[in-house]
């Protein structure tokens, strides 16, 4: 097989559009572990010369490049911005189910399999814990912390935790705390050493540097401690699957005109978007042994893809919600991405108005309009998929107060400190 060398400054140099032309179309013939390696490699020696076999150069060029721009950002800076609204972003997000956390806390009872294991419930963790939706499910534990670097999703979290009826419940044998802080240092958050039981991340894990995450797992988790981390990817409508191609191109595609693709922050979408295949074993960055291999189950529907490894478990998926047209268009605008696309294009929030539909919205007399009215990038999508709704089955009612079924795909990942 052909060998070629290249310096880091020959992978920057690639324009990022190319970047992301490689990425789609060479990916699949790479080698997962390179996803950190590499990048912390070039980190921390920026004349590094690397040389690589041919199939493994695109995965590379593509890292690299992503790794070199994230550089500039801090991990889910986005939400982390005053401008971002936490309350919003709380509202519109979907609700994880109880049949998540019954199959995680299952994993977690049986613990490393041992006949003399038992397994404990004083603490549990949240990291990247945003409005902590996810926190709050953890009430089988005696205490609850909610770890987050953004002190406007805390805030939407305590609110949220002091109106819920769930929280009144839950309180009276747990105790919740939230914490501002990252994954990737608890010395602050979480001094002691083996004291905690479950260490969860709903939808923040991708954002993880892992030489720094499971160091700090394996310092915080008990012995029979458990690590639960997921994430929910691009959402699907199944009741017509012709859309997903439409809802594809406006999540990852790259035209500034009808996609947020390149708005979203690097890697840690692509890792999102590949299903969290590409985090790696905790034995790359602790001694071996201290872990279970990771267990990566999947909560899909019929479309599978391609890159999911074999060693895997599905199951039905469960994360779906009912909601109205109009709901949905609330949902679209709480993607960061959105957000970043009209910091760079701010003159597409005074687009003309996307007249499709409206007069048979306005007749609705489903005031307030003002949600659903202009013609920014998240009205035109959110236009194209009612159209194409109309398209396909033109039975089917689109108008804004009209309920759709909306699910994602879940993937987890589990293990157990032996």
């Amino acid at each position: 097989m052909r060998v070629q060398t290249f310096t880091l400054d020959a992978f920057i140099d690639m324009s990022p559009r190319r970047f992301f032309d490689l990425y789609e179309t060479q990916l699949q013939a790479c080698v997962s572990r390179l996803v950190w390696a590499y990048p912390c490699l070039a980190a921390r020696r920026p004349g590094l010369r690397l040389s690589v076999s041919h199939p493994k150069l695109f995965h590379l060029s593509t890292i690299i490049s992503e790794y070199r721009e994230s550089l500039n950002q801090t991990p889910m800076s986005t939400f982390a911005k005053a401008s971002f609204n936490a309350a919003t972003y709380s509202a519109w997000r979907p609700t994880y189910p109880p049949q998540l956390f019954e199959y995680i806390f299952a994993y977690h009872r049986r613990g490393t399999g041992s006949p003399t294991h038992e397994a404990r419930w004083e603490r549990a963790v949240d990291l990247g814990c945003g409005t902590g939706q996810a926190t709050l499910q953890l009430r089988p534990f005696r205490e609850v912390i909610g770890i987050d670097p953004s002190g406007g999703m805390l805030e939407t979290a305590r609110a949220s935790l002091a109106k819920s009826s769930l929280a009144a419940a839950a309180t009276r044998d747990t105790s919740f705390t939230f914490l501002e802080g990252s994954a990737e240092d608890l010395s602050k958050t979480i001094p002691e050493n083996e004291n905690v039981d479950l260490l969860i991340a709903a939808q923040a894990a991708h954002w993880f540097d892992w030489s720094k995450v499971w160091p700090e797992t394996h310092r915080v988790l008990r012995r029979g401690g458990t690590t639960a981390f997921w994430v929910y990817a691009e959402f699907r409508l199944p009741q017509f699957p012709s859309l997903t191609s439409i809802i594809t191109a406006y999540a990852q595609g790259n035209d500034p005109r009808t996609s947020l693709g390149p708005h979203f922050q690097r890697p840690g979408r692509t890792i999102l978007e590949r299903y969290l295949v590409d985090v790696p074993e905790p034995e790359a960055f602790v001694p071996s042994g201290e872990f279970t291999p990771l267990k990566r189950v999947y909560f899909f529907g019929d479309e599978i893809p391609s890159f999911i490894p074999e060693d895997r478990t599905f199951q039905p998926t469960f994360l779906r919600k009912e909601m109205r047209w109009r709901d949905l268009l609330g949902y679209l605008r709480t993607w960061s991405a959105l957000h970043n696309y009209h910091e760079k294009y701010p003159d597409d929030l005074k687009a003309d108005e996307d007249t499709r539909f409206l007069k048979e919205d306005l007749a609705t007399g489903a005031e307030p309009f003002d949600d659903i009215r202009g013609g920014d990038i998240s009205i035109r999508f959110w236009k194209d998929l009612r159209e194409g709704v109309n398209n396909s089955e033109p039975t089917e009612l689109v108008g804004i107060e009209d309920q759709v079924v909306v699910e994602w795909p879940v993937a987890l990942l589990l293990t157990t400190k032996m």
